[in-house]
């Protein structure tokens, strides 16, 4: 028997086909996401950004999960 009867026999076509499906899947779904009128409105809103002075900056978080090192 050689290789090429043996992986024929296997039925290792379903994984390029579940690959195929969920890609296809994703895709719609990045589309659809893409072009609906809340992404516009928050795709418009990213674009202003650097364009707003006025907008505050939010302060540094501070670190408190270790204590400060002590000088010897």
């Amino acid at each position: 028997m050689s290789l090429t009867q043996l992986m024929s026999q296997a039925g290792l076509w379903i994984f390029p086909a579940i690959a195929l499906v969920l890609f296809l899947a994703v895709f719609v779904a990045v589309v659809a996401r893409t072009f609906t009128k809340r992404s516009r409105k928050e795709g418009e809103e990213a674009a202003q950004l650097p364009l707003a002075d006025d907008a505050p900056l939010a302060p540094a978080p501070i670190n408190t999960s270790r204590p400060a090192r002590t000088s010897r």
